[in-house]
C-alpha cells in the first residue's frame, strides 16, 4: 500500500442514521435548589462548533484561557435556564418559565445562594466575563456589575452571605498585555543542584519570561465584595488569586495566593502559594501556610507533601478552619505508625492549632455532620485499603471508633457515601435521621447480580446499616435528593434499557412515583438494539465480564456471525478475586454521544464494551510486569466466548480504544494474530516518554526499566500486522498522551511497510468536542471498519 498525500482532508460526516443521531438535541442538565422549591432546566449544546475552539486563547503553567474575555478557553456553557416551582406532595411540576437573558447566552459558574431563592452565575460576553442574578420567586434575572470578572484560573463568584457576591475582578489598572520580545533576551537556563525532583509528564506549561508575564497579567485579579443592588467594593489589592472561599457564617475568607518562583516542568497548582485568614473588610487576620514550590515528590501514589494542606472551613461551624499535616515526611516508603494528622482552629485563630484525629493510612476524606460526630476516611495505595472512622471533634481525646475496613477494589462491599444537605451555616453537612442517631447513605449497589443504586440508614455509633430503599429490575435508579428528613419524600433519576434518563418524584415510599421529566430518546433508530451482561472466565480461572451489544433485529441462529468491535480499557489489581466483580448494569439506557464504538450498530457490527482485562499483581508482585501475558490471556477469553456462541467469527475481529485503551489495542495488535483490524485514539505508545509513572505504574523507568520497555508497543512495531487506524486530537494537554506518541508511532508503522492511516483533528484536546472533529472521527471509524473488517473473506 502506498502512502497517500498530506494535503488536508475536508470534514467528513458520518453515514445515517449516526448523522442524524448527532445533531439531536441532549437532554437538559437538572439542578434542584437547596430549599427544594424550585428545579432548574440548563440547557447546552453537547458539540461546539469548531469556531468556538478556535477563539483565542493562550496556554500557560498547565491551563488555557481566553484573553479576550478573561475566562477559561474552551467551555462548554449552558445556553439556557428553565424554571419550575417543585412540590412535594405529589403534584406535577409547574409549568416551564423560560428566563430572559441576552441572545446567545454563555452560563457558567453557577452558585444558589444560602437560602436557595437566588442563583449568581456568569454570563460570557465577546470581551468579558459578567456577574449575573436570578430572583427565583419572581423568574428574572440582571447584571449585577459592569466590572469584568476574572474566570482564567479558580472560581470568580461566591455568595458570601445571603445578599452580597465575593468576586474576583479584574485588575482595572493591569494596562496592555505584555508583548513578546522579537530578540531573547538571552538563554533560558534551568538547573537542579541535587535532591531528586521526579516529575510526571505535563503540558502547556510555562516557558520563558514572556510566559511567566502573561501568566501575572491575566490571572492577576483584585478581590471585591457586591451586594445585590450591583455596589461594591475592593477589599483586596491585585494578586495572582487562586481561590477566595468564604467561611459558613461569611465573616472570614480563605485567600490563596500564588507567588514565584514559578516552574517550567510543573501546571500552576504546584506553584507556591500563600495561605491566609482575611476579614470582609480586608485585614489580614491569620497566615495559615506559606507553600513552597512542590517539586520533590515522589512517583509513589501516596506522597504528599510537607506541612499543612487540605486547608478548609468545617462546614458544620460558623468559622473554623482544619487542615491536615504529613507525620512521615510525606514519603509513603518512610515506616510510620501514623501517617497523617487532621487539625481545627477556630475562629479569632489566635488559639493553639487541635489535634482532631490521626490516620494510620493516608488521609482520603472528611465529612462533618455536628459537634459531636464526623466521618474520616483513610485509605493505602499498595495494599488497597480504605476505612471509614467515626470522629468526635469536639472530644478529640476520644478513641476514634472504626466503622468499616475494605479494599477498596471490593466494589460489592461499598457502603456508599452519606447523603449532604444544607447546615445551620448554608454548607454541606451530613444529612442526619430525626432522631440524630443515623446517618443517610446513597450507593452504587453493586452485586453479583447486577448494580442496584441504594439508600441506606447507617447508625453512626454502631456501623449497622437498615436499607430504606433500592432500586429493583427492569431501572437502573439513584436517589439524588431528599426532601424531608423521614425519607419519605426524595427524587430519583431513573432509566431501564428501553426508557431514557428522567427525574422521578417518591412523594410517599408506599405510594408510585410520579414522574418530574419526560426527556424523549434522543436516538429512537437504536431501540431495538440488544444489550447483554456476558461473563466468562480467563484460563486462570479469573471470572470476567463485558457489556455485548447487539443490532437491532439480529438473530444468531439466522444472520450468522457479525463484524466485531471490541472497544477495551485494561484495570489494575491485588486481588484476582476481585478484579471478576460485576460493576456495570445492564438496565442502563444505551445510546452513543460523541464519538462512542456503539454507533456501529447502527452499520451492522455487534459491540464488545469494556471486556474486563484485570491487569493483577497479588502479594509482592507488580500488575504490570506480566502485563503483556495478562492482557493475552483476557482478550482470547473473550472471542472464544463470543466465538462459541456464534456471534462473531475469529476473522472479523478488530479492536480499539482511547487513551490508555489505545495503548492497549497497539499492544494486542503487537503480541497477538487476533484481531484484524485496530482504532487506537490518543494514545501514548512510548513508555520511555513518561519515565516517571503512567496509569497505575508508581515505579520509574529506571526502577522497572523492561516492565517500561516490554510493555511499549513502540518497542514491539514490526510485530503489528494489522491495519491500524490512529487518531489524535493536535492540541492534546492530557499528561503523557503527547500527539508526537501517535506521529512516532505512524512513522515507524509507515516505515516498516505497516497499513497505518494517521489523523489528526486540529484543535482537539484529548477528548474531543466540537461538531466537526466528532463527526469526522466516526466518519474514520466506519470507513475503517467497512474496509478491513466487514469483508467475509472467501474460501479460496
Amino acid at each position: 500500500m502506498t502512502e497517500t498525500a498530506n494535503a488536508p482532508l475536508t470534514w467528513q460526516r458520518p453515514p445515517a442514521p449516526i448523522d442524524q443521531i448527532l445533531n439531536a438535541p441532549a437532554s437538559p442538565t437538572v439542578a434542584i435548589s437547596p430549599n427544594n422549591r424550585w428545579l432548574l432546566e440548563l440547557e447546552y449544546t453537547d458539540l461546539l462548533p469548531i469556531a468556538e475552539l478556535a477563539e483565542p486563547e493562550i496556554a500557560v503553567a498547565g491551563f488555557r484561557l481566553n484573553p479576550q474575555t478573561n475566562g477559561p478557553a474552551r467551555p462548554n456553557p449552558y445556553r439556557k435556564i428553565k424554571l419550575h416551582e417543585l412540590k412535594t406532595d405529589g403534584s406535577p411540576l409547574s409549568e416551564a418559565i423560560p428566563i430572559d437573558l441576552p441572545d446567545n447566552a454563555r452560563i457558567s459558574f453557577l452558585y444558589w445562594s444560602p437560602c436557595g431563592d437566588r442563583l449568581a452565575f456568569t454570563l460570557t460576553r465577546n470581551h468579558h466575563l459578567e456577574a449575573w442574578l436570578l430572583d427565583l420567586p419572581t423568574a428574572t434575572a440582571k447584571q449585577l456589575t459592569d466590572s469584568p470578572l476574572n474566570g482564567t484560573y479558580g472560581t470568580p463568584l461566591r455568595w458570601l452571605s445571603e445578599d452580597t457576591l465575593l468576586c474576583k475582578v479584574v485588575d482595572r489598572d493591569r494596562g496592555q498585555p505584555p508583548v513578546a520580545k522579537p530578540v531573547p533576551f538571552g538563554p533560558i537556563v534551568q538547573e537542579n543542584l541535587g535532591g531528586k525532583k521526579p516529575n510526571r509528564t505535563y503540558t502547556k506549561l510555562l516557558h520563558n519570561p514572556h510566559d511567566e508575564a502573561l501568566f501575572e497579567y491575566y490571572v492577576s485579579s483584585t478581590l471585591e465584595i457586591v451586594n445585590l443592588d450591583g455596589e461594591h467594593h475592593g477589599i483586596w489589592p491585585a494578586s495572582l488569586i487562586d481561590e477566595a472561599i468564604p467561611s459558613p457564617d461569611g465573616q472570614y475568607i480563605l485567600l490563596t495566593t500564588l507567588h514565584r518562583p514559578y516552574s517550567y516542568q510543573l501546571p500552576a497548582d504546584y506553584f507556591p502559594r500563600k495561605i491566609q485568614v482575611i476579614d470582609r473588610q480586608g485585614n489580614l487576620v491569620y497566615t495559615v501556610a506559606d507553600v513552597p514550590l512542590i517539586d520533590s515528590l515522589s512517583t509513589k501514589f501516596d506522597a504528599v507533601r510537607t506541612g499543612r494542606r487540605h486547608v478548609s472551613w468545617r462546614s458544620d461551624r460558623p468559622s473554623t478552619l482544619y487542615w491536615v499535616e504529613a507525620l512521615d515526611g510525606g514519603e509513603p516508603t518512610q515506616a510510620a505508625t501514623d501517617r497523617d494528622a487532621v487539625f481545627q482552629l477556630p475562629a479569632p485563630f489566635t488559639a493553639e492549632p487541635q489535634e482532631v484525629w490521626r490516620c494510620g493510612y493516608r488521609f482520603r476524606r472528611l465529612l462533618w455532620g455536628r459537634e459531636d460526630v464526623a466521618l474520616a476516611w483513610d485509605r493505602w495505595y499498595d495494599t488497597r485499603q480504605i476505612r471509614m472512622w467515626r470522629i468526635n471533634p469536639s472530644q478529640p481525646e476520644q478513641a476514634p471508633v472504626l466503622l468499616l475496613e475494605r479494599s477498596f477494589e471490593d466494589n460489592y462491599s461499598d457502603p456508599g457515601l452519606p447523603l449532604l444537605r444544607r447546615g445551620d451555616h448554608n454548607w454541606n453537612v451530613m444529612y442526619f435521621t430525626p432522631d440524630g442517631e443515623g446517618i443517610y447513605f446513597t450507593g452504587r449497589g453493586a452485586s453479583p447480580k447486577g448494580v442496584y443504586p441504594f439508600f441506606d440508614r447507617l447508625n453512626w455509633q454502631t456501623g449497622e446499616t437498615e436499607r430504606i430503599w433500592q432500586c429493583e429490575d427492569p431501572y437502573f435508579e439513584g436517589v439524588v435528593d431528599l426532601l424531608d428528613d423521614h425519607a419519605n419524600a426524595f427524587i430519583t433519576n431513573r432509566q431501564s434499557q428501553t426508557e431514557p434518563p428522567n427525574y422521578w418524584l417518591y412523594y410517599d415510599r408506599a405510594k408510585p412515583p410520579i414522574p418530574l421529566t419526560r426527556y424523549p430518546d434522543p436516538a429512537p433508530e437504536l431501540a431495538g438494539i440488544s444489550e447483554e451482561l456476558v461473563q466468562y472466565e480467563r484460563q486462570d480461572g479469573v471470572a470476567l465480564s463485558a457489556k455485548l451489544y447487539l443490532p437491532a433485529g439480529y438473530n444468531p441462529e439466522t444472520d450468522g456471525p457479525l463484524p466485531t468491535m471490541f472497544w477495551v480499557y485494561p484495570e489494575e489489581y491485588k486481588d484476582a478475586k476481585l478484579a471478576g466483580q460485576i460493576t456495570t448494569s445492564t438496565n442502563r439506557f444505551s445510546r452513543p454521544y460523541r464519538t462512542s464504538i456503539l454507533f456501529l450498530l447502527t452499520q451492522g457490527y455487534a459491540v464488545l464494551d469494556n471486556p474486563s482485562m484485570p491487569i493483577i499483581g497479588e502479594g509482592d508482585a507488580e500488575p504490570n510486569d506480566t502485563y503483556v501475558d495478562q492482557l493475552i490471556s483476557g482478550a482470547k477469553a473473550a472471542i472464544d466466548y463470543l466465538v462459541d456462541r456464534g456471534i462473531a467469527d475469529r476473522d472479523r475481529i478488530g479492536i480499539g480504544g482511547h487513551s490508555y485503551g489505545a495503548f492497549t489495542t497497539v499492544n494486542l495488535l503487537a503480541h497477538t494474530n487476533f484481531f484484524k483490524i485496530g482504532i487506537a485514539r490518543s494514545g501514548a505508545y512510548n513508555r520511555t516518554l513518561t519515565p516517571f509513572g503512567f496509569q497505575g505504574e508508581q515505579r520509574n523507568f529506571w526502577e522497572a526499566s523492561e516492565t517500561y520497555i516490554q510493555m511499549s508497543p513502540f518497542t514491539h512495531v514490526p510485530q503489528v500486522k494489522s491495519p491500524l487506524l490512529l487518531i489524535h486530537g493536535g492540541d492534546d494537554s492530557n499528561p503523557g498522551t503527547y500527539p508526537i506518541q501517535t506521529e512516532r508511532l505512524y512513522e515507524a508503522l509507515k516505515g516498516l511497510g505497516g497499513i497505518v492511516r494517521w489523523v489528526v483533528l486540529p484543535l482537539e484536546d484529548h477528548s474531543y468536542r466540537s461538531q466537526e472533529a466528532v463527526a469526522h472521527v466516526l466518519w474514520e471509524m466506519v470507513n475503517w471498519c467497512d474496509t478491513y473488517l466487514k469483508p467475509v473473506r472467501l474460501e479460496s
